[in-house]
């Protein structure tokens, strides 16, 4: 048992984040995104369900114990909205806010085209899928790296 963990967090990743090294990326999907035939091409292979949370659950969970790289401009990429590519919906821009709390400073994100996320969730370390009914609940975290010891 282990304490401080939120209780969100499956033991399935848990061990996917201590698994991962510094700039591998952590998939984190809606339950629309085609998630079996991505996790498939991952390092991993694995397909985590985190079943009855939605994205800004997930997100804050997960960030509660994975930093963000914070030598590239933008550890956080989003799925663009199709026909809209600028379009920022208010899930992502919660997703964002909760990056920049849970790292305590500006964190960059980026918004990648449909098929090139797919293609850049193809080279995650694993994918997580929620509960998530709202549509581009699609992000990559980049995994960065601890300085201090914690």
């Amino acid at each position: 048992m282990l304490k401080n963990i939120p209780a969100t967090l499956s033991p399935d990743l848990l061990w996917c984040l201590s698994s991962m090294g510094h700039a591998e990326r952590l998939v984190l999907v809606d339950r629309n995104f085609p998630a079996h035939d991505v996790a498939r091409h991952t390092s991993t292979g694995k397909l985590i369900e985190l079943p009855g949370l939605d994205i800004p659950q997930a997100t804050r969970a997960i960030l509660s114990v994975m930093p963000l790289d914070d030598f590239i401009p933008a550890p956080v990429s989003r799925m663009q909205v199709v026909g809209d590519p600028e379009r920022l919906l208010p899930m992502q821009a919660e997703v964002h806010q909760i990056a920049k709390d849970a790292e305590g400073r500006d964190v960059g994100m980026e918004a990648l085209e449909r098929f090139a996320f797919y293609e850049a969730a193809k080279k995650g370390f694993c994918v997580v899928r929620t509960s998530e009914f709202r549509p581009y609940g699609c992000f990559l975290f980049t995994m960065g790296v601890i300085f201090d010891g914690r």
